[in-house]
């Protein structure tokens, strides 16, 4: 039976980089792929200068990663990008609307409105931490997860990422390349989620393409700024490997009893 899943993220370009490929293969499946964005990603690092130049930019960009994933409906909610101040907390020159600023429930009836209209079954979230701690992440963690209540989604997701295997690799890497000053490996001994927590480990492979184009349409996410952007060292690598690096999702469903191991969103503990 199709089902309605909504995406929740904090800027474009979040899509690509955490569910893209979970998006990609639900619609595939047959079931509606609803795109909820809060913020227009307009004081992100860019090639474009900030403002309402790069919030043009990056939104259209983000229409061509909607439709790179099969997505049937796209939502801004029009919120501020809050931004990050150079020691990665709530920049103080925020506009008047940011997102970190929004009452959380006026923002949380805003997205419960989409969950209702849509009669979604499912909703994704971030994790607590917001991953790596960016406010508006964080801000969509407590918005999204109130939204559900309002509405009564029944699923709740959190996107993350398996810390285990990523600290692995960036401790191997710190052998062989010298990471900038300012780039500290013990910070994401916080970020993302342990393994043992993770409930949900989605195979994406088969829809490495659909995810690798969602990637390229954000354009100018991988120029800009200093040193390279995660997102055009992510582009670099090739097919194979690329399929192996980023061929699964993870996510966390709060719900469920620790030791849960489910391979689709849609899937139910114990697995009937």
């Amino acid at each position: 039976m199709p089902r309605t899943a909504v995406f929740f993220h904090a800027h474009p370009d979040d899509e690509a980089l955490l569910t893209a490929g979970t998006m990609a293969m639900l619609a595939a499946e047959g079931h509606r792929v609803v795109l909820v964005v809060a913020t227009a990603g307009e004081r992100g690092l860019a090639d474009v200068e900030p403002g309402e130049e790069l919030a043009r930019t990056r939104t259209a960009e983000l229409y061509k990663s909607a439709a790179a994933l099969g997505c049937a409906r796209v939502v801004l909610l029009g919120y501020g990008d809050s931004g990050l101040s150079s020691d990665g907390g709530v920049a103080g020159d925020r506009p008047d609307n940011a997102f970190i600023d929004a009452d959380s429930e006026e923002a949380a009836g805003r997205l419960a409105k989409v969950l209702i209209e849509e009669e979604a079954d499912l909703l994704t979230i971030y994790d607590p931490a917001g991953g790596y701690g960016h406010p508006d992440h964080v801000q969509v963690h407590r918005v999204g997860g109130r939204a559900a209540e309002i509405a009564g989604t029944p699923v709740v997701l959190e996107a993350t990422v398996n810390r285990d295997p990523l600290l692995k690799g960036l401790r191997l890497a710190g052998r062989f390349y010298r990471f900038p000053a300012e780039f500290d490996v013990r910070a994401f001994e916080r970020a993302y989620t342990p393994g043992d927590a993770i409930t949900h480990r989605v195979n994406v492979r088969r829809f490495a393409r659909q995810k690798r184009a969602s990637m390229e349409a954000h354009a100018t996410q991988a120029a800009g700024g200093e040193g390279p952007r995660t997102l055009a060292v992510m582009l670099k690598v090739p097919g194979p490997l690329y399929r192996l690096l980023f061929g699964t999702e993870w996510y966390v469903r709060r719900d469920l009893p620790a030791g849960a191991r489910l391979t689709h969103p849609f899937d139910h503990w114990p697995r009937s």
